[in-house]
């Protein structure tokens, strides 16, 4: 069993975002706690990939056209951490 950690500000962005993100987002997490990242790549739709740039070292999975979830893993401890769900937009904040 994975772990996922969310970052502070992730609950802020959770009331913000519409019922059908939070459902696919209530799923992304259901598959990464069960199978862990790598049971994402199973699942066409969410379009899981390892970022680049500044980003280098984190990941990027699709709930839909517009929003992404950016997280990263921590293999010794079996963790993920959400950094960011944003509307595509990865310029570092």
């Amino acid at each position: 069993m994975w772990e996922i950690y969310e970052h502070r500000k992730v609950s802020k962005q959770l009331s913000a975002l519409p019922i059908e993100i939070l459902k696919r987002y209530e799923k992304w997490k259901d598959i990464v706690r069960i199978s862990g990242p790598s049971g994402l790549k199973f699942i066409k739709g969410f379009h899981d990939e390892a970022l680049r740039g500044d980003w280098k070292g984190h990941r990027s999975s699709r709930l839909s056209i517009k929003y992404r979830i950016i997280y990263r893993i921590v293999e010794k401890e079996i963790l993920v951490q959400v950094i960011n769900i944003t509307p595509h937009d990865y310029r570092r904040k």
